[in-house]
């Protein structure tokens, strides 16, 4: 499997979006952001996004140098229409307005509709939380493709609908970011395309048997993601239909439907907090440390080295990816060389053999 520098994987996926009619300044903040989840583990949401862009752009499902266009906006209030623009650029947009509204405000709470794919939104809360500010962020697939099914169904009814939460915590801050079903539908594409088995309990086929075939998630008909929740699925289900409706509802976008109206993209609800305006900047932060403290100081079971924490993760993946470079599974990689062939393209150095 080739192994390529997070600046050589940089250039190419700005070559590479570029080539698929992106701005240069649009280019570089949606391939940094594709690097970026890459770097952190979450090849779901790296470079093997590229294809789906590219083919985006060609058939007008992603408009290039899209307006960020403000529907409606108060103090501490911003409804935006993204007009099908990238996603990382338009939610970048969104979350840059609600840091500087909550600065004043103390809260902002933000919606958008017709945004292309917004990629790890982790990715906006390290934004937010890098500012000192506490942020929420969620998405639907803007009533376009379902993948998950309530418990004890067979048909999708929601899109994998994730939820993060960001809070400010010394220069490592605290950040959840999952799908409300037990895994992002780009790693079951991921697994399709690098001709792998799914783990037990990511899938269930057409007929709502267990199965870890990912070729059954986009059968005809489809077979589901099972919601998060392991024994209580409802949970997790629950959890999903309230990110539906925040995120489509609210915003004045779409939620899930038998038949879409529109191409697949994201409507997004995110709230950013100031902790100055509620109990105090420096009581948040001593809060925050003291809690974060305690909880590592817990005995640990035997055999567990550390108590990990959300974020802890991607920064050891982050660490470890920096120095050794990333890794793409041959199947995804044969991919972007076909699309990299096709427009002329070149590929990036490897490891060792640049």
């Amino acid at each position: 499997m080739p192994t390529f520098s997070a600046e050589n994987l940089t250039r190419f996926a700005i070559d590479m979006l570029a080539a698929g009619g992106a701005a240069s300044d649009e280019a570089a903040v949606v391939a940094e952001n594709l690097i970026a989840a890459n770097l952190r583990g979450y090849d779901s949401h790296g470079v093997m996004r590229i294809p789906q862009y590219i083919k985006q752009i060609e058939k007008s499902e992603i408009t290039l140098n899209a307006q960020f266009e403000v529907l409606n906006e108060t103090p501490a209030l911003l409804t935006a229409n993204g007009n099908w623009g990238f996603g990382r650029v338009q939610a970048g947009r969104l979350v840059e307005r609600l840091v500087e509204k909550a600065k004043g405000s103390g809260v902002a709470v933000g919606t958008m509709i017709r945004s292309g794919h917004t990629g790890r939104l982790g990715e906006y809360c390290e934004m937010a939380t890098a500012a000192g500010m506490v942020a929420m962020v969620m998405v639907n697939n803007h009533g376009g493709v379902m993948r998950v099914a309530p418990p004890g169904g067979k048909e999708p009814r929601l899109s994998t609908n994730p939820l993060a939460v960001g809070i400010p915590h010394a220069d490592e801050p605290i950040v959840i970011d999952f799908c409300t079903c037990v895994t992002a539908e780009g790693k079951v594409r991921v697994m399709s395309i690098a001709g792998k088995k799914c783990p037990d309990g990511w899938l269930q086929d057409s007929e709502g048997r267990p199965t870890n075939d990912p070729a059954d998630l986009y059968g005809d008909p489809p077979g589901t993601i099972l919601p998060m929740g392991g024994t209580q699925p409802y949970k997790g289900f629950g959890l999903g239909l309230m990110v539906e409706i925040l995120s489509g509802a609210l915003s004045g976008g779409v939620c899930a439907r038998a038949e879409p109206i529109n191409q697949i993209g994201n409507c997004m609800f995110a709230l950013v907090l100031n902790p100055a305006h509620f109990g105090g900047a420096e009581h948040f932060r001593s809060e925050v440390s003291n809690l974060i403290e305690f909880v590592r100081g817990c005995p640990r079971i035997d055999g567990v080295d550390q108590i990990t924490l959300p974020g802890d993760p991607e920064r050891d993946i982050l660490a470890a990816k920096s120095a050794e470079g990333i890794t793409l599974d041959e199947g995804n990689w044969s991919k972007l060389v076909a699309a990299a062939e096709q427009r002329g393209v070149a590929l990036p150095g490897t490891v060792g053999g640049e």
